[in-house]
């Protein structure tokens, strides 16, 4: 059972790790990922599928994204159909290169640094160091029908580079009923085009 960092486990917990994906109370959404569509923003390695795993797979740390131009990645999932989302499943590290924090922000059509940095996250979450999948629990009332989930990691824990070994979610799946939205991507972060990556941390000290 992945670690809950969001609250006690408790007895309700499921001790079960091989869940078929597509089976089970743990509604892993595996399967409902549109895979092929996954992007990541500075990465040096990959593109972004390579990190969504199936669940029998979370552990294997021979596939993963590491940052680019700094610590900072971004990494939108879209899935193919309305999701009600309960958790993020999240491995990365090891030690200083592991994120401070992650931001989840819900269907977003356009994605650049700019636009995600400048947008109020629907939630986030501390991320612990440490060599397991964190499950990180979301207020669902914050995530009721979505179709994609944008990560952003803003730094690391004092790495130069921020990696992440493994993303998965849980949650309930229904049929999307509308067209799917076509999002646009900026291919890869540019130092020059960002000047606002090399001072980020500067801008977030001083508010």
């Amino acid at each position: 059972m992945p670690h809950d960092h969001s609250h006690g486990c408790g007895t309700e917990c499921d001790h079960d790790h091989d869940v078929p994906e597509s089976q089970g109370h743990r509604d892993n959404l595996f399967l409902r990922i549109d895979r092929d569509n996954v992007v990541a923003l500075n990465v040096a390695n990959g593109k972004g599928p390579e990190v969504v795993k199936p669940w029998h797979e979370r552990m294997n740390e021979d596939m993963y994204l590491d940052s680019d131009a700094d610590d900072q990645i971004i990494i939108r999932v879209p899935f193919t159909g309305s999701v009600k989302l309960r958790a993020l499943l999240l491995k990365a590290g090891p030690g200083d290169q592991t994120p401070a924090k992650v931001s989840l922000l819900s269907n977003l059509e356009h994605l650049d640094f700019s636009d995600v940095i400048e947008r109020k996250p629907a939630q986030e979450f501390e991320v612990p160091q440490g060599r397991d999948v964190g499950e990180y629990h979301v207020l669902s009332a914050k995530f009721p029908a979505i179709t994609s989930i944008t990560l952003f990691f803003p730094a690391s824990q004092g790495g130069d580079t921020t990696r992440i070994y493994y993303v998965g979610f849980l949650g309930q799946w229904t049929e999307r009923k509308t067209d799917p939205v076509v999002a646009v991507y900026e291919s890869r972060a540019n130092p020059a085009d960002h000047p606002k990556i090399t001072g980020i941390h500067d801008v977030r000290s001083s508010t």
